[in-house]
């Protein structure tokens, strides 16, 4: 069996129980900070996790790239960063949502492990560009539904009535315990606008590293094709809205509308067309 898959099953155990152990720990007390064996776990958890990447894109001696491929690794990146930020900022009550984000997602490169292997790889800049643009896509994607988190809290927020709530049925009231654990709405919007930034600086270096590629291979600054104009487009998005913040002090609704219209240019440039090639058309 390919070692990829096999770690990539690894890691998808590692999540769920990772799972586990923090709904066990925030129903007993919901103000509970992440433990050092917990956090120590998800640190292997992200090893394992990284090393499947690495094995299921380079693991043959080519580079591979597919559409579930894409999902795990960008995943791997937005949980490495989760857990950076989590040693300085109170942001424990997010890993009920990441880390079964992260056990679907490396189960899914177990069920569809189909990919392709990418031409001229052997290429130092289309490496480097195709790092930076899986990183990039990596900060939007947790950027994106870091965004649709803070949209969930803030209705519920608006939602709380001063009257005793009415009885609600088993899966309301486990939803309504994954909100009341997420941090503050504030401490939210600060991560969301820090991943932004990197986001926006990663797809920054991607387009200029893609401007060389295409200059080198076909003399043109940009092919104008359907992925260059998503890509642009979502470039363009996320500028106007950090410009907005900066300048108009745009947050809130605003804000999470913005990210979520960027999320979607650059879904429609990759991952999109990935799946229509891999798992409609079978190319």
């Amino acid at each position: 069996m390919d070692m990829g898959i096999v770690l990539h099953a690894l890691a998808s155990a590692g999540y769920a129980l990772l799972t586990a152990l923090a709904w066990r720990a925030v129903s007993l007390h919901p103000e509970t900070r992440t433990g050092l064996v917990e956090r120590l776990g998800l640190a292997l958890v992200l090893v394992a996790h990284g090393c499947a990447v690495q094995q299921a894109m380079l693991g043959d001696g080519h580079l591979r790239l597919g559409f579930a491929l894409g999902i795990s690794a960008a995943l791997l990146l937005g949980l490495i960063v989760y857990w950076a930020e989590s040693l300085w900022v109170a942001i424990d009550g997010l890993r009920l949502w990441l880390m079964p984000l992260g056990a679907v997602g490396t189960l899914v490169v177990v069920l569809f492990p189909e990919g392709r292997v990418i031409a001229h790889a052997d290429s130092g800049w289309l490496r480097v560009h195709l790092a930076l643009s899986m990183a990039a896509y990596s900060m939007i994607t947790i950027a994106s539904l870091h965004a649709l988190l803070m949209a969930s809290a803030d209705r519920r927020l608006h939602d709380i009535s001063a009257s005793a709530p009415p009885e609600r049925g088993h899966a309301a009231r486990v939803y309504a315990r994954l909100l009341d654990a997420v941090p503050p709405l504030l401490v939210l919007e600060r991560l969301l606008f820090r991943l932004i930034w990197i986001g926006f600086v990663l797809l920054t270096l991607a387009v200029i590293t893609g401007i060389v590629i295409s200059l080198s291979l076909s003399g043109v600054v940009l092919p104008l094709d359907h992925k260059t104009i998503f890509t642009l487009l979502s470039w363009m998005t996320f500028g106007t809205l950090l410009l907005g913040r900066e300048v108009w002090g745009w947050r809130g609704r605003i804000a999470l509308r913005w990210t979520l219209v960027g999320f979607a240019f650059l879904l429609l440039a990759y991952t999109g067309t990935r799946f229509v090639l891999e798992f409609i058309l079978k190319k």
